[in-house]
């Protein structure tokens, strides 16, 4: 006779080991089955992928700082992309979406679907002979404002010294300013502009000289206003076009010494190619365009903004996008 406490024990044990057995085999079967899920759904989420590469605008990241720009259709560049490299139809070179060293755009890109933006100013962009050509956004600002931007490959610049009192430079230094300030620290050179222009700066106070019409005396006083009105307006701005390394030299040049420095400090840039140990203040060539031209539509000209020179951006946001996309894609962000 076995007595029961051994009868409950042995129960016991098995009901045990019964129940373990069935916790193993259920997870067992859990973790099959989360594997084959993960399996089934991989080519899925790489399509996926792939398709979001392919279809998805800057408007699709809610971290895009580029969302909100008004562009003109970009379905000429999907195309482009889609039927690969072209060629210049003036170089006869294989380019993507634009020929880099002729400033045109390939044959897949009809000119008449790029926008065309109209700049307040002319625009200098003096590029460093070993800036990567293929690697600049310079131009960009060619392309898409051609009858307002000038590129000049250093050291063949113009001399800028008797325009001094309607240029400006953007670059960073201690002694550059705000766009704000640009009229203010341009009458410096506009008054010794006035003064070359003029013989007869030293001429005698006109309280001095016969007696005017009231009429006449009133012209005279509107001519001398916009002429010094006129002095303090800036014509044209120049940009550097190079690694920031490279600029010294051209920075330090006699023909830009003199000029006003513009400095833009509250940007921060979103071009792929940002140079390690800048501080994101430091733009790429197109950025600075496209932010000096948006605070001197608002600073200088007193105007609200309405996107007027947005489409500047138009090749930039679309590979922003796809850089974007494929960085996504490998598991980079």
């Amino acid at each position: 006779v076995i007595p029961n406490k051994l009868v409950h024990s042995i129960l016991e044990f098995y009901l045990t080991a019964t129940m373990y057995c069935l916790f193993q085999l259920t997870m067992s079967l859990n973790s099959s089955t989360l594997l084959n899920e993960e399996n089934s759904q991989g080519p899925k989420r790489n399509s996926e992928c792939l398709e979001s590469l392919e279809l998805e605008t800057p408007s699709s990241f809610q971290d895009n700082p580029l969302q909100r720009l008004q562009l003109a259709s970009q379905e000429v560049l999907e195309k482009a992309k889609k039927s690969g490299r072209s060629k210049c139809p003036r170089c006869s070179s294989s380019r993507m979406f634009y020929c880099y060293t002729c400033f045109v755009p390939v044959e897949t890109v009809p000119t008449k679907e790029i926008p065309i933006v109209k700049l307040p100013l002319k625009i200098d962009i003096i590029k460093h002979p070993n800036e990567t050509d293929g690697k600049s956004t310079a131009v960009h600002a060619k392309l898409l404002a051609p009858d307002d931007v000038t590129i000049y490959k250093y050291p063949c610049i113009p001399e800028y010294k008797e325009k001094r009192h309607e240029i400006a430079l953007v670059f960073p230094g201690p002694d550059s300013v705000s766009v704000k300030d640009i009229a203010f620290h341009l009458q410096k050179y506009s008054k010794r502009g006035l003064c070359d222009k003029d013989d007869d700066c030293s001429r005698e106070p006109f309280r001095k000289q016969a007696k005017m019409e009231p009429k006449e005396e009133k012209n005279l006083n509107e001519c001398i206003l916009n002429n010094r009105n006129e002095g303090t307006r800036l014509k044209k701005i120049i940009f550097i076009d190079s690694t920031w390394n490279q600029t010294n030299k051209i920075i330090t040049d006699e023909r830009l010494q003199g000029l006003l420095q513009i400095e833009l400090k509250t940007r921060k840039t979103c071009f792929w190619r940002h140079q390690k140990g800048k501080p994101d203040t430091y733009l790429s060539t197109i950025e600075a365009i496209y932010y000096f031209l948006v605070d001197y539509h608002q600073e200088i000209l007193k105007e609200s903004y309405k996107g007027q020179y947005d489409n500047l951006l138009f090749f930039f946001s679309f590979m922003y996008t796809l850089i974007k996309n494929a960085k996504c894609c490998a598991g980079k962000e």
